[in-house]
């Protein structure tokens, strides 16, 4: 007997297939299960596999090991507020790197301590400091200002601090690289030399590593920090100071998409569109960061680069393998010669291929222009990043076998009394309208996509997180775990 075919990636004229895993299919063949747990916790759902956790988490570790080096991986908290998810990083035997009071409080509550756990906020409060002290956990310090309030804070609780050194500022081929974040390399060793130690204005701090965080995706950027980062922690090693590791922070590159040919055809042909002011890709000529200027193309793709080469493993690999011209050793060989531990900090990637995101359909109608706007119980935070759109083909999930294709072209829109709250920029199309009541599924939302501008405007509740430790069984209901429900400890 034919088996019915009851979901459809949706097909643009300019297709962006996502990478996909077995148990988002098993959970798009078994809509019994996804109606349940829509009825009962409402739209959208977020639903996160654990074991894609622990496999990404796998593939860092056997890397790092294969070079013979000390590494530690935290995962980076902001990526995604569920609660499950930290308590798999420590299962797995990774830390977690909290930004916030309340990201350091909760993962303590789940198990965290100071040797799984660091705070590397961009702004450090008074109590997210004198909490970290009183738990032991490491603080990597951005500036003199963060200096002053953490020498204090030790000093009056009277314990010393382990503390790592944000450093920015590092010359690649002739260029200053600029941060907000950071100490300048040309003056850091100067600081914790006159300032940091004993019997010295911050006697309280431990100065035990370095940190640098590096915007944009470029390995040759991070190997050259790398190496200037080993050059300034040798130098404060001859200074008696105990460093010990050296934090690239995250920024991995991951891959999202199956085919380069068609995430080039879609830039060309956006690009295209936006010259010819003929857009017929996105909603309303969104030219997601291309525009038109005097006839001329300008601006660049305000996206993440969905398709990526080199990325998760390779990506690290290209920035070991780096060969320092100075020494002509490799910056694994490096790391090595110096004893130290290199630590990562990935949110986005170690995320790939853990979650789906899952809304209702509310309703169907035709604007003004003749297109068709197919409204979604959810809203356009609740799969949002810093990103101008989310470039990947939806699933369709229908109710019934899809008997004769009709080919519509749609756009999703949210809940937001807004007229930019269009949850994907670009035009899909479906073999048939969608029935109120059907569902849409977004692939691979697990990172930055859920929860980073998650918000309760209009007063609407936030989405429900389930936890979803897959299993060779029959798909259940009761396989999924409410993240609300997970117990803090006291």
């Amino acid at each position: 007997m034919k088996e019915k075919k009851m979901y459809y990636k949706g097909a643009p004229k300019n297709e962006l297939t996502p990478i996909t895993s077995s148990w988002m299919h098993e959970m798009f063949n078994d809509q019994d299960v996804l109606r349940g747990l829509i009825e009962r916790y409402g739209s959208p759902v977020n639903i996160h596999h654990l074991p894609s956790f622990n496999e990404n988490s796998k593939n860092y570790k056997e890397l790092f090991e294969s070079y013979g080096l000390k590494y530690r991986i935290f995962y980076a908290r902001k990526a995604n507020k569920s609660k499950g998810l930290v308590k798999q990083a420590f299962a797995s035997g990774i830390g977690v790197d909290t930004a916030s009071y309340k990201e350091l409080e909760q993962s303590l509550s789940l198990g965290g301590n100071a040797e799984n756990l660091v705070l590397t906020a961009a702004i450090k409060t008074e109590a997210q400091i004198k909490l970290a002290i009183e738990n032991g956990v490491p603080i990597i310090l951005d500036n003199e200002d963060e200096c002053v309030l953490t020498q204090s804070i030790a000093k009056e609780i009277g314990k010393i601090v382990n503390v790592g050194f944000r450093i920015s500022g590092f010359e690649v081929d002739g260029e200053k690289l600029y941060s907000r974040f950071g100490f300048d390399v040309d003056e850091v060793v100067d600081f914790i030399g006159s300032y940091v130690g004993e019997q010295k204005t911050f006697d309280f701090l431990k100065v035990t590593g370095l940190h640098f965080h590096l915007d944009g995706y470029s390995t040759h950027q991070r190997s050259v920090g790398l190496i200037a980062s080993i050059t300034i922690a040798s130098t404060l090693k001859g200074k008696g100071h105990e460093l010990s590791f050296i934090d690239i922070g995250g920024g991995i590159l991951m891959n999202y998409l199956e085919k380069e040919n068609e995430w080039l055809t879609f830039n060309e042909n956006l690009k295209k569109a936006v010259v010819e002011n003929n857009n017929d890709i996105t909603f309303n000529n969104n030219g997601l960061g291309f525009r038109l200027e005097d006839g001329e193309l300008r601006g660049k793709l305000n996206t993440y680069p969905f398709f990526n080469t080199v990325n998760k493993n390779s990506f690290l690999k290209e920035i070991l393998d780096f060969i320092d011209e100075e020494s002509g050793l490799s910056v694994a060989s490096l790391l090595l010669k110096n004893d130290i531990e290199i630590r990562i900090e990935p949110g986005r990637s170690l995320l790939d291929q853990v979650g789906i995101t899952v809304a209702k359909v509310s309703h169907r109608k035709k604007d003004a222009k003749g297109q068709w706007l197919v409204g979604l119980e959810m809203n356009m935070s609740q799969m949002m990043s810093s990103s101008a759109d989310f470039l990947l083909d939806p699933f369709m999930l229908y109710s019934s076998e899809v008997e004769k294709e009709e080919s519509v072209d749609v756009f999703f829109t949210g809940a937001y009394c807004l007229e930019r709250d269009v949850l994907l920029k670009r035009k899909i199309t479906l073999p048939r309208l969608p029935a109120i009541g059907e569902y849409v599924a977004f692939v691979n939302t697990a990172g930055y996509m859920m929860h980073f501008f998650e918000t309760e405007a209009h007063l609407f509740e936030l989405s429900t997180n389930l936890i979803f430790t897959g299993s060779n069984e029959k798909l259940s209901f009761f396989q999924f775990i409410d993240d609300n429900k997970i117990v803090l400890n006291s």
